[in-house]
């Protein structure tokens, strides 16, 4: 493996390939030819053998190295010309990955092996080939072997060519590798190692893009362990500069380049030049802080898998750019590419786009991690494909730490492997989460950081806090977004923000890995068949999201790979607003003492000069009004005053406040009061267009003064029928209690639905117990509903006003055996036809209690069709939380009001929670024509149980007695 990069000028040998697939390895191939993609999955084309996922489990009983006799078997082939102008040349093939055993064979003759599903095979073809001849190229992959059993990564297991496959020719003297360290302060060394005939005579030269040439180095002193010697009769050279006023290379500005790297032939001609973009940037641990260009940098990171809901495991540049551009649009700064290396590509766009990455060696043994640790069969796997991933990507300034691999518990491979890369590249810290795993303070010689997996919020900050910390903490997976899940998102930068030694994490992971499926056949929909099958999350008629089991692929772990913050088409889910919030580069505070506003710069290398502002004023009873803001002149890590809106004095004065300029004594009205900053970018940037959100930052300037109950006389008799259930023209179902949610993938695998149903909450009996009417027609019912732990009584007051309005006053006592329910509220169906929703509160997209930072408060509006988020596994999903007011209205406009006693959770769908519940996937539900709404007094939190800690205390429902009121009025 090498850092030189052989695309330029490369024979692309892409495209479609005769393909037949074997039952084993073993079978001849026979006469008839079938076509496949390459690169491609034959798993995604052939029905044959379709898509399997695992996540823990391994496909296949045997045990490490054995593998099934029935082993999927693909052969391609291929005819391929070699250019002419090649003679006298070293010819190369290239195969970027296949999984998972590749033998290369040009016409009928063996040429090499290779055995790691994630990196590059090249064999050298020369005496294969020749120059303007034309030869056949034969290609096997073998889906099974030893090495499957280290690759057990919680992914879909495809069989395969998965990257691109090509030729490239070199001069016999070639630049066998080129190593770059290029430090923050300007200093650069550059290793070449030279293969060939060295006995002729050669030179290295080195140029570098706005600066000019290096210097080659020609005395070395090798008592200078520090620097290192160079032996040129092993063919190894080294440039040397000192470049001043270098812009160092961050993620927030990635400044590159180009170096160029000549090898001369003895007579001074070119023999062979290496390309690539460097960064200068230094990469440390001091104490417990992992330091960037000498500062501390909190990584905001995302989990990445390899993943195309169309393709499966081959992915395009557009595709990749498309990735980390949506990474950066919300505020992730890092990648952790789980759980083998990454194109090369994607490392290029890293560099370019700025995303720091953390690499990870292709090793999980998950299913037989303590049995592979040790085994000295695997120690040679183990340092070769650390290696290998060190020596290809060791050039790339976005690379910061290395990763020995992921979940293969600990053992002697793994301080074998630490100590290759270590001696190999100092310039980077090592990790391994196994190595830390039993105690953070003493972690092994396998890793630099504490890089816990799942680890509560309590855990690491009692860890920074014990006196024992002594290297970083930074989490490689928290907050699994499976399904309707990352609750407490919030709570956890907090306490990152403030805590030393507590650095950040990676959240598990960025995409859903659902494979578009046709329901009609069952197989895998590639792109000649789904045009246009998938938008916005959602699929068209006659497809599905598939998950494990879906492809009758037996044992699978179902749902489990549905656990990214966008959906399989890359289309955010309302998670990926939370983080945007949380990672903002700009955040807004208030002094209502004063009435003045700052801003805060939360970056670590820019000003603000690249982005732009507006206010948005967001009043409870006036609306909403957008006015200019301008941004203040504020560095890195600083802050400054920001003018208030000239307009705000058109709003009533703020409580506490001296009053506004020239209208000191306007009223106050009833309702709040929020102004918002809305951030976009000023001009284009690589990664967004000028114009594009980049955060809304938000501050409340008054809270809510009416009175609550409003006045609830002079309104006549409340219609109810015999058993005390709401009769009211807009509704098709009364409010009554509701206990229980569709359940979250959380909810399941972390033991909450399975008690909710034990408790008998997803199949509530109301049973009426009085009916009261008083003189002014208000009406007061009585019920109770049984379940396995005790009896909850629900009570309901009815007064109609004068305005036309209902008032509705609610109280539910819950018995202390329900001590952790999913919502205490209620639960009504509207009539039909209201289609739109307007609701004050944060917004637009769906929110939780714990998962609520991340919408601005202000009036919004949406079909009530789009406020329903279809996560894989149909959920309950679609909640607002914080919602004081909303309306549901028709074409006309009319419709109902609802207005709250108090900012509560309020979801309206089309879906009942129990058809949700009962659905496997969305093509199974039938949406109503009416809309289900719950007022939840409570709700409870996401959580993230799925994989690891559930919501917090301050988000659990608990027993005792709760009250909640609301008027509905028609408009």
């Amino acid at each position: 493996m090498h850092a030189v990069d052989r695309r330029p000028g490369s024979v692309s040998l892409d495209g479609t390939w005769r393909f037949q697939l074997l039952p084993a390895p073993d079978a001849e191939p026979g006469p008839q030819w079938d076509e496949a993609p390459v690169p491609g999955c034959w798993t995604m084309h052939d029905p044959r053998d379709l898509p399997h996922y695992t996540n823990v489990q391994m496909p296949f009983p045997h045990h490490p190295p054995l593998v099934p006799e029935a082993n999927p078997t693909g052969v391609y082939e291929r005819e391929f010309e070699v250019p002419a102008q090649w003679a006298g040349r070293r010819t190369v093939l290239h195969v970027g990955a296949a999984e998972s055993v590749l033998i290369a064979e040009i016409d009928g003759a063996p040429v090499g092996i290779g055995k790691d599903s994630h990196l590059a095979s090249e064999f050298d073809i020369t005496a294969a080939v020749r120059p303007g001849g034309r030869h056949t190229l034969r290609l096997t992959v073998v889906k099974w072997s030893d090495a499957s059993h280290i690759e057990d990564q919680d992914q879909w297991w495809h069989g395969g060519i998965t990257r691109s496959v090509s030729l490239h020719a070199t001069d016999v003297l070639y630049l066998d590798d080129v190593a770059v360290r290029a430090g923050h302060d300007g200093e650069l060394r550059v290793d070449c190692r030279v293969r060939g005939p060295l006995d002729g005579g050669w030179s290295v030269s080195g140029e570098l893009e706005g600066y000019g040439e290096l210097v080659q180095d020609t005395a070395h002193d090798a008592s200078n362990r520090e620097l290192g010697r160079v032996s040129a009769f092993l063919g190894e050279a080294r440039l040397s500069a000192i470049v001043s006023g270098v812009r160092p290379w961050s993620a927030e500005s990635p400044s590159l380049y180009g170096l160029t790297v000549r090898l001369h032939r003895g007579d001074g001609s070119v023999a062979d030049t290496s390309y690539q973009r460097i960064g200068f940037r230094t990469v440390e641990i001091r104490g417990r802080d992992l330091l960037v260009n000498g500062d501390r940098v909190l990584i905001r990171g995302v989990n990445r898998h390899d993943f195309h809901p169309l393709t499966g495991r081959v992915v395009t540049e557009p595709d990749m750019r498309a990735d980390l551009v949506t990474m950066k649009r919300f505020g992730f700064n890092a990648v952790r590419t789980s759980h083998y290396p990454n194109d090369p590509v994607l490392l290029d766009l890293a560099d370019e786009l700025g995303l720091y990455v953390v690499d990870e060696a292709d090793i999980e043994s998950h299913d037989h991690a303590h049995e592979i640790a040790d085994d000295p069969r695997y120690l040679p796997a183990f340092v070769e494909r650390v290696s290998r991933m060190a020596l290809r990507d060791k050039n790339h300034p976005s690379v910061i730490v290395w990763s020995l691999g992921n979940e293969s518990d600990y053992g002697a491979h793994h301080d074998a492997a630490a100590a290759w890369v270590r001696r190999h590249d100092p310039t980077r810290p090592v990790q391994y989460e196994g190595a830390a795993k039993t105690d953070w303070s003493s972690t092994g010689i396998a890793s630099d950081i504490v890089c816990p997996m799942y680890a509560s919020l309590g855990e690491i900050t009692a860890h920074a806090r014990s006196g024992e910390q002594t290297k970083p903490l930074i989490l490689c997976e928290y907050s699994h977004a499976m399904g309707n899940s990352n609750g407490t998102l919030a709570d956890h930068w907090a306490e990152i923000e403030t805590t030393p030694g507590l650095q950040g994490g990676f959240i598990w992971e960025f995409r859903d890995h659902g494979i578009l499926q046709r329901t009609a056949d069952g197989r895998p929909a590639g792109p000649a068949t789904a045009p246009g099958a998938y938008a916005n999350g959602i699929t068209a008629p006659g497809y599905r999201w598939a998950y494990g089991g879906d492809f009758g692929d037996t044992p699978n772990d179902g749902v489990f790979c549905a656990d990214g913050m966008v959906f399989p088409d890359r289309t955010p889910k309302p998670a990926m607003y939370e983080h945007r919030e949380l990672a903002a580069p700009v955040r807004l505070s208030y002094d209502p003492a004063s009435g003045t506003a700052t801003v805060h710069n939360r970056q670590y290398v820019r000003d603000l000069a690249w982005l732009r502002a507006e206010w948005l004023i967001g009043g409870e009873e006036s609306g909403n009004r957008t006015v200019p803001a301008e941004l203040p002149d504020v560095p890195p890590g600083g802050s400054a005053p920001i003018a208030l809106p000239a307009e705000l004095p058109e709003f009533p004065r703020l409580p506490g406040h001296p009053g506004l300029p020239g209208h000191p004594e306007l009223p106050a009205e009833g309702g709040e009061l929020w102004l918002t900053l809305r951030v976009t970018t000023a001009d284009d940037q690589s990664w967004a267009p000028a114009g594009t959100e980049i955060c809304t930052p938000s501050v409340r300037l008054r809270e809510r003064t009416a009175a609550w109950p409003p006045p609830a006389a002079g309104g006549g008799a409340v219609e109810t029928d015999a058993d005390g259930l709401l009769v009211h023209p807009l509704l098709t179902a009364p409010p009554v209690l509701g206990l229980w949610r569709a359940p979250t993938d959380n909810d399941l695998l972390g033991g909450a639905a399975a008690r909710w149903r034990d408790w008998g909450l997803d199949a509530l009996v109301r049973k009426p117990v009085s009916v009261t009417r008083d003189g002014e027609g208000r009406v007061t019912a009585v019920a109770e509903y049984p379940t396995a732990v005790g009896t909850v009584v629900h009570e309901q007051v009815f007064t109609a006003r004068a305005d036309g309005s209902l008032l509705v006053e609610e109280t539910a006592t819950l018995p202390e055996a329900l001590h952790d329910v999913a919502r205490v509220g209620s639960v009504l169906e509207t009539a039909a036809g209201l289609d739109t929703m307007e609701w004050y509160g944060p917004g637009p997209w769906e929110s939780y209690p714990d998962r609520c930072a991340g919408g601005a408060v202000a009036r919004h509006r949406a079909p009530v069709d789009e406020l329903f988020t279809p996560y894989l596994r149909p959920q309950e999903s679609g909640g607002r939380s914080g919602v004081r007011s909303f309306t549901l209205t028709g074409a006309d406009g009319s419709g109902l009001a609802v207005r709250l006693d108090a900012p509560r959770q309020v979801s309206v769908t089309r879906h009942r929670a129990a058809d949700l519940a009962a659905a496997a996937h969305h093509d199974e539900l039938t949406p109503l024509d009416r809309s289900v709404v719950h007022i939840d007094a409570a709700h409870r939190g996401l959580g993230t149980a799925s994989c690891g800690p559930d919501t917090l205390p301050p988000y659990l429902v608990a027993p005792g007695t709760h009250r909640w009121s609301w008027t509905v009025r028609p408009v």
